[in-house]
C-alpha cells in the first residue's frame, strides 16, 4: 500500500524568506511577495525556501522586498516567473474611453461589441497588422469599463469632498426626488460650493430609496452621506427644493428635519415650480380653449388610425410638421410648444376633423377660438423664455429676480399696449388679425387678454418677492454705486465698505469680472463683506441641475440597462 504524502503546514517564519500563505483546495502553499509565483506544498521547508527567496537577510524587511521587486521589473525577469506588468498606455487609453463612454451615456457594452470592432478594422487597415495586434490589448470588457467608470467617479467625489472641506464657506444643496425605469425612487442632490476665486456647480450623490420615501428617509440618505465623507452637516446653509410635502412639510418635512440639526439653514423654493403655479390659472375662456386643443389632440395624436390618416393628409398638402405634440401636467413646460404646433396645423385639424366628422369641430366655431389660441401659444412662449434665461450656470437669486421683475414689467407694458390694441408683443396673434381682415379686434378679446395678463402679473407679486435683499443689502450687487447713507452707522461692515469703494483696484476688478468672481476674490482683503455677499451668492434659485439629472437618468437607465447603478455615470457626465 502507498505512504500518503505528507502534508506541510506553514509557518510564520517563513515569512523571513520573502512568502506568503496562500491556500488551494484547502491545503496551504506558498506564493513570492516579488514576482507572486505559487509553488507546491513540497516546498514548505527551510532549506528550500531559500533557493528561490535569496538569502535571508537580504529580504528580511519590506523595503528590502520592495528593492528586490524592483530590480525584477528592471530585468524583465518576471515575465519568465508567471507576472506582467502593467502596460500603462493601454491602461489609460482604457481610462479614457471609458469616461468618453460615461460623458456620452452610451452603454458599457458598446466598447467591446462595437467601438473596438472598428477601431482595429480602421487601425489595420491603415497603419497594419502590428498596430492593430498592439490596439488589441486595450482592456474594454464590460466588467473593466464599469470598474474604470467607478474609479473615475470615486476620484471626481475625493476631489469635490476635499474642496469642501478646503473652502469652509456654506454650500448649497438642491435635491429632489423621482422614479426610474425600473420603479426605484432615487434621490438626486447638487451642491453650489465656493473654490478659490469662484463659485462651483457639482453632482455630488444619486442614491435609491430602498422602501419609502418619507421626508425621514430623504434626510437620512443626505446625512449618511456626509458623515461617510466625513463633512459635517453644519457646513450646509441653503436648500433649494420644490414645494412637495416630503420637502417643505412644516412638521416633519425634510427641510425641518434639517433645522432641527442646522437651525439657521435658509430654504429656497425653486422659482421654475413656482412659475408652474403662476401660470396655472386660467380665466374661463382661455382654459376652455386649452381643454379644447387637449381633446382635440388626444383624438388625433392618442389613437393609432387617426395619427397615420393625419399625418397621411398633412403629407398630401406638403407640410413640413405634420405630428401633434402631446400635453401632460407634468411637463407644463411643454405647453408653450404644444400649443404653437396645434396653431400652425389649425387648419389641417379643422379640415381632418370635418372629414372624420368628429364632434370637436365645433371649438373652432367658436368665433374667438383661433386668436385666444394665438395669444396663448405666444403668452406661454415667453413664459417658457423666461424659464430658458433663468437657467443655467452662474445663475444666482440676485439676477433671476432681477429677470422676474423685468417680466413682470413687461406684463404690466402688455396689458396696456393690448387696451390700446397694439398687438406687437404677440407675433401669432398679430397673424391672425392679419390674415382676418374680418376680424376686428373686439372688446371682448381684448378685455380677455387683458384681464389675464392683469393676473398673472398680480400672481408674480404673490408667489415672487421681486424685492428680496434689503436698502442695505443692496451694495452686494454693486458696492461702488452704493449710497452709503442707506447702511446703518451701527453696521460693523460699513466701514470695509468704504476702504472698497475708495480702492481702484477693486473697482477694477468689479468692472472686469462677474459679481460671483468678485466676491470670491475680495475673501482676503475683506472677508466679512464677502461672507455676506456669498450667503447671498452660493444658493441655488431653480432645481434645474436635479431636472436635468433625471433627463440624463432617463437615458442612462434604460429598459435595457435597469440594473445598473447610475451613479458614477451620472458624476462623469
Amino acid at each position: 500500500m502507498a505512504s500518503r504524502e505528507k502534508i506541510r503546514k506553514w509557518k510564520e517564519d517563513y515569512t523571513e524568506y520573502g512568502f506568503t500563505k496562500t491556500i488551494i483546495d484547502g491545503v496551504d502553499r506558498l506564493q513570492c511577495v516579488l514576482c507572486n509565483a505559487i509553488f507546491s506544498n513540497s516546498n514548505l521547508k527551510p532549506s528550500k525556501l531559500g533557493e528561490h527567496g535569496g538569502n535571508t537577510r537580504e529580504v528580511n524587511d519590506l523595503n528590502s522586498l520592495k528593492a528586490k521587486r524592483a530590480c525584477y521589473d528592471i530585468k524583465g525577469t518576471l515575465l519568465k516567473l508567471g507576472f506582467t506588468p502593467v502596460d500603462k498606455p493601454l491602461l489609460l487609453a482604457s481610462f479614457k474611453v471609458a469616461y468618453e463612454v460615461a460623458k456620452m451615456k452610451k452603454p458599457h457594452t458598446v466598447l467591446e461589441t462595437l467601438i473596438k470592432q472598428c477601431v482595429l478594422h480602421i487601425v489595420k487597415t491603415i497603419l497594419g497588422a502590428e498596430a492593430a495586434r498592439k490596439v488589441q490589448q486595450i482592456p474594454l470588457s464590460n466588467n473593466v469599463i464599469r470598474s474604470r467608470i467607478d474609479d473615475i467617479g470615486a476620484d471626481i467625489l475625493d476631489q469635490v469632498v476635499s474642496n469642501i472641506k478646503a473652502f469652509p464657506v456654506k454650500i448649497s444643496i438642491q435635491l429632489d426626488e423621482s422614479t426610474d425605469v425600473n420603479n426605484c425612487s432615487q434621490l438626486i442632490v447638487f451642491i453650489r460650493y465656493v473654490k478659490g476665486n469662484a463659485i462651483e456647480e457639482e453632482f455630488l450623490f444619486c442614491k435609491s430609496l430602498e422602501t419609502t420615501t418619507t421626508a425621514r428617509d430623504v434626510f437620512n440618505t443626505v446625512k449618511s452621506f456626509f458623515n461617510t465623507n466625513e463633512i459635517p452637516l453644519q457646513i450646509i446653509g441653503s436648500i433649494c427644493t420644490d414645494s412637495a410635502p416630503v420637502m417643505l412639510g412644516n412638521r416633519s418635512g425634510f427641510v425641518t428635519l434639517v433645522r432641527n440639526e442646522v437651525p439657521e439653514v435658509t430654504v429656497t423654493h425653486c422659482i421654475l415650480h413656482l412659475q408652474a403655479l403662476v401660470s396655472k390659472t386660467l380665466p374661463v375662456t382661455l382654459k376652455n380653449v386649452v381643454d379644447s386643443c387637449v381633446k382635440i389632440i388626444n383624438f388625433i395624436r392618442g389613437r393609432a388610425l387617426n395619427h397615420r390618416l393625419f399625418n397621411a393628409f398633412c403629407s398630401e398638402l406638403n407640410d413640413d410638421a405634420s405630428i401633434l405634440l402631446f400635453h401632460t401636467e407634468v411637463r407644463w413646460i411643454f405647453r408653450g410648444r404644444v400649443l404653437t404646433r396645434f396653431f400652425q396645423l389649425r387648419k389641417e385639424i379643422k379640415q381632418f376633423l370635418q372629414e372624420q366628422k368628429c364632434d370637436f369641430l365645433h371649438s373652432f366655431e367658436f368665433p374667438y377660438f383661433t386668436p385666444l389660441l394665438a395669444y396663448l401659444a405666444d403668452i406661454f412662449q415667453h413664459l417658457n423664455d423666461l424659464n430658458c434665461s433663468i437657467q443655467g450656470k452662474e445663475m444666482n437669486i440676485v439676477t433671476t429676480c432681477d429677470k422676474l421683475r423685468a417680466f413682470r414689467n413687461k406684463l404690466l407694458l402688455w396689458s396696456l399696449r393690448i387696451q390700446n390694441k397694439n398687438v406687437a408683443n404677440f407675433p401669432l396673434l398679430n397673424e391672425v388679425i392679419v390674415e382676418c381682415s374680418s376680424l376686428n379686434f373686439k372688446d371682448s378679446i381684448k378685455e380677455e387678454i387683458s384681464q389675464h395678463l392683469e393676473s398673472l402679473k398680480e400672481s408674480f407679486d404673490v408667489y415672487f418677492c421681486l424685492g428680496d435683499l434689503e436698502e442695505s443689502e443692496t451694495w452686494i450687487v454693486n458696492p461702488f454705486a452704493f449710497k452709503l447713507e442707506k447702511m446703518r452707522d451701527e453696521d460693523e461692515d460699513k466701514e470695509h465698505l468704504i476702504e472698497m469703494q475708495a480702492c481702484q483696484a477693486m473697482k477694477l476688478l468689479y468692472e472686469s469680472s462677474s459679481l460671483e468672481t468678485f466676491c470670491c476674490n475680495v475673501q482676503t482683503g475683506y472677508s466679512t463683506l464677502a461672507k455676506r455677499a456669498l450667503k447671498v451668492l452660493v444658493p441655488f434659485a431653480t432645481t434645474w441641475l436635479c431636472e436635468l439629472g433625471f433627463s440624463s437618468l432617463l437615458y442612462i437607465k434604460n429598459k435595457y440597462r435597469n440594473a445598473l447603478n447610475p451613479e458614477n455615470d451620472l458624476r462623469i457626465y
